[in-house]
């Protein structure tokens, strides 16, 4: 097999044949140096260099004793993570139409990712002024509701390592602009049990959201109901936010059953 890699920089050429051995790994118990390097037309050096450089960072690993190397704890968290979040996907699916046939209002499902936020389902409301599809859509976890709810469902001394520096982004006016006024919002939701968006992320549009939570009390996702500011106040917030909590409660028991 040639390297397919050859007319690119080396820079590149090293990704590429970093991610090919990766799916080596992915795809058999054990994988050997000369193996790799004959799988990828490349010298037994570089393979020996590109799985050493896996190792350091676990995405692979070796037995001692044993010169052959196998899938690392890196790469099995990333697969964890990926099933974690298609289980909550589909767990979440009913109660989200559920919640949607309710409320007329859009409503979603988002995940963590480092400092934001991604939306992994959406269904779009039914009343002629709505919030539209956000699935896909990555915005920053401290000015949206569903950020906010997974944020203070992490342990408080996580706020420092994963946002740094103090001044956080600004969207809109009404985005808290400081980590330390973040800090202060989310004892509030962890103490009612829910979030709230005030156009923090978007002009025109507020939402509630509560998150769901795996046995350990980690968070998996979280499910807001999104809808135009012009139906939406702090009164709003507070009816619908113990519908909020007992549909992440139930997503959180199928989840378990599953």
């Amino acid at each position: 097999m040639s390297n397919s890699g050859g007319s690119s920089s080396p820079g590149l050429s090293s990704v590429d044949n970093a991610l090919r051995i990766l799916v080596l790994l992915s795809a058999r118990p054990s994988l050997r140096v000369a193996d790799a390097a004959a799988e990828l037309g490349i010298a037994r050096s570089t393979a020996h260099r590109l799985l050493a450089t896996l190792k350091k960072h676990e995405f692979a690993a070796q037995d001692k004793g044993n010169a052959a190397y196998r899938i690392g704890p890196a790469l099995t968290k990333i697969g964890l993570v990926a099933n974690e979040r298609l289980d909550v996907r589909r767990a979440a699916a009913p109660m989200l139409e559920e919640l949607r046939r309710r409320t007329g209002e859009t409503v979603s499902l988002s995940v963590l990712e480092g400092q934001s936020v991604r939306f992994v389902e959406c269904l779009e409301g039914t009343r002629a002024v709505r919030v539209g599809d956000r699935t896909g859509l990555v915005l920053p976890a401290g000015a949206t509701a569903g950020g906010k709810a997974l944020l203070a469902a992490l342990p408080e001394d996580d706020l420092d390592s994963r946002f740094p520096a103090e001044d956080l982004p600004v969207l809109t006016a009404g985005t808290r602009p400081t980590r330390e006024r973040l800090r202060a919002e989310l004892a509030a939701v962890r103490r009612d049990g829910y979030a709230v968006n005030l156009e923090e992320s978007e002009q025109g549009i507020c939402a509630v959201a509560a998150a769901v939570r795996d046995p350990a009390g980690a968070p998996l996702g979280a499910i807001a109901l999104v809808v135009p500011s012009s139906r939406f106040d702090r009164a709003a917030a507070e009816r619908w936010a113990p519908v909020l909590i007992e549909a992440a409660r139930t997503v959180e028991d199928a989840l378990t059953r599953a």
